[in-house]
């Protein structure tokens, strides 16, 4: 159970690296005609495939804080936490046969860009501004932060800098080369993030297995743990009761059964895959059959990674509470990095190149998003009005310099704190804080007709402002036990409202202050999207994807109800 890698683990890692680092220039040389067109370098505009695009999704989606945070999760919570995933299958749905029609009708191109068209350009600015913030300083520095943590531990635990700036090169490399090259090198960064994870399942579910005696066989192991861990195999965690333990008061915080799928969870998922540069920017510039095919290809993969990410915390968590798992360190969060121990050499190694993937694709994905949202939302329209294709794109690869450097800035010796808090909280936190006043803005845009600018801006601050509140001053204010909240003990010395249930008070009452109001306004704003009962019509053969999606997540939950 040698945690360092041996000769064999580099080579898979260096082979897996010249593969991606070739087919990437290969992309890059086809479009080298195109090489100055901004869209075509943006947004790969009408060049990338269904499959492509699903992959990038899930390419851009999964990283280190998945890998770590949600196995930690698993370890902790069981297979409640693959909520996230399941429900993210069906808030693609959603958004494939919904929202992409908006975009697409109205030629939309990045966020700000609908928020300029739909309400105004102060609120398209403020914004823009906004999510540059966020996305270089909460999610590329934790990306960038936990991944180089992650990968340094099983490389020995002497590299941490070097290991930074070889994440963040690669990144860079891809990610110069514009959203096409991203988009189709992050097929095969799934490809090896699903062998790589499955292996590592594999082999964990085999361990276990071995340990408890029934042979090195998945299936057995599998078996185990829902015998050893029942709790653990339950999708709706129980309200704590006056006799509950603060460990099970501690895991309704986190996860509040059925309030979790009345609240939270839905704007967590939605703001997420239908209101973000990151994720959106991917089917933005293909035609809507292309599109939505691409976006419910991802929710098929969504539908897979609990198996990769969850799975083997819950095989930590059984192997720790029999003894069989000394080398785990760092609680809940060390429970991926102590499975990879069991990986014999070679193995080790395509599980460190799938860990690679997953983080090298994210902070790809990211900073073209970053750059994208400067160049086309803030440079060209306040900077440089004038400014060509050629320029637009120098512009855009500069952006992606400028950020990058930023997170190595602040991620090298973690100036902003990261790994006190851990990098799955550090996202949520500073997230979680403005998804329902930013879901609240795009939801009402998009389908209510009579819908401000000051309705807008009231939701962006309104949703803040309650947020905070909600999750951190209201016990204290408006006491423990009331009509919209239960506040538990959270082992601290305090009380505390389960976070999903913040974020569905936030964004109930964010939608009630932007319809106040906007009846204060047109009953027709003018600048309203047309909408028809055409743009929401899906062909035949999308219809059988939406069915089996979502037969397989009705299996799930009656299965582990």
């Amino acid at each position: 159970m040698n945690q360092n890698l041996a000769f064999a683990d580099y080579a898979v890692f260096i082979i897996y690296f010249i593969v991606v680092s070739v087919y990437g220039y290969t992309i890059y040389r086809k479009r080298e005609k195109n090489e100055h067109d901004a869209k075509a370098y943006f947004l790969a505009e009408g060049t990338l495939t269904w499959w492509a695009i699903g992959a990038s999704l899930i390419a851009s989606n999964i990283s280190a804080e998945q890998f770590i945070g949600m196995s930690g999760e698993g370890f902790f919570l069981g297979i409640a936490v693959a909520a996230y995933e399941w429900v993210a299958a069906i808030a693609l749905i959603i958004i494939a046969i919904w929202f992409i029609p908006v975009y697409l009708k109205n030629k939309i191109y990045t966020m700000p860009q609908f928020l300029k068209t739909r309400y105004n350009e102060s609120t398209a600015l403020i914004m823009a501004v906004f999510w540059l913030f966020l996305y270089v300083f909460v999610n590329l520095t934790s990306i960038l932060y936990l991944g180089a943590v992650a990968i340094n531990g099983l490389a020995g635990g002497e590299y941490l800098h070097t290991i930074m700036i070889g994440l963040a090169v690669f990144a860079l490399l891809i990610s110069l080369g514009g959203m096409k090259v991203v988009a189709y090198t992050d097929v095969i960064q799934v490809a090896v993030l699903i062998i790589g994870g499955l292996v590592t399942t594999y082999i964990a579910l085999t361990t276990v297995g071995q340990y408890f005696g029934v042979g090195e066989n998945a299936i057995a192991g599998f078996k185990v743990l829902m015998k050893e861990a029942p709790e653990h195999f339950k999708m709706i965690i129980p309200r704590p009761t006056a006799t509950s333990s603060q460990l099970e008061i501690n895991k309704y915080l986190t996860f509040p059964g059925m309030l979790s799928y009345l609240a939270g969870i839905w704007i967590i998922n939605l703001n997420y895959w239908g209101c973000n540069q990151y994720i959106t920017q991917r089917a933005l510039g293909a035609d809507l059959q292309t599109a939505r095919t691409g976006i419910l290809f991802a929710g098929f993969l969504k539908l897979l990674m609990p198996v990769i990410v969850m799975l083997p915390g819950i095989a930590a968590f059984v192997l720790y509470e029999n003894g069989h798992l000394p080398q785990l360190v760092g609680g809940k969060d060390g429970a991926y990095s102590a499975v990879l121990t069991f990986l014999p050499t070679g193995l080790k190694g395509l599980s460190v190149a799938a860990l690679t993937a997953a983080i090298v694709a994210s902070l790809a994905g990211k900073v073209n998003s970053i750059s994208t949202i400067y160049t086309l939302d803030v440079h060209k329209k306040y900077i440089q009005k004038d400014a060509t294709d050629r320029s637009q794109v120098n512009i855009g690869r500069y952006a992606v310099f400028a950020a990058m450097l930023l997170a190595v800035m602040f991620t090298w010796n973690d100036v902003l704190g990261i790994g006190g808090v851990g990098g799955f909280t550090y996202i949520q936190k500073y997230t979680g804080f403005i998804s329902p006043g930013v879901f609240a803005m795009f939801i009402l845009g998009m389908f209510w007709k009579r819908t401000t600018g000051t309705a807008a801006i009231v939701g962006v601050i309104s949703g803040f402002v309650l947020s905070v509140f909600f999750n951190e001053f209201a016990p204290a204010i408006l006491g423990n036990e009331t009509l919209l909240y239960t506040a538990w003990p959270n082992g601290n010395g305090g009380y505390e409202i389960p976070f999903h249930i913040c974020m569905g008070l936030s964004f109930f009452f964010t939608m009630l202050l932007m319809i106040g109001v906007s009846f204060a306004g047109p009953k027709v704003n003018p600048k309203a999207f047309e909408l028809d009962t055409e743009m929401f019509k899906i062909k035949p053969q999308t219809t059988v994807m939406i069915v089996i999606t979502l037969l397989i997540i009705a299996a799930l939950y009656i299965k582990f109800w």
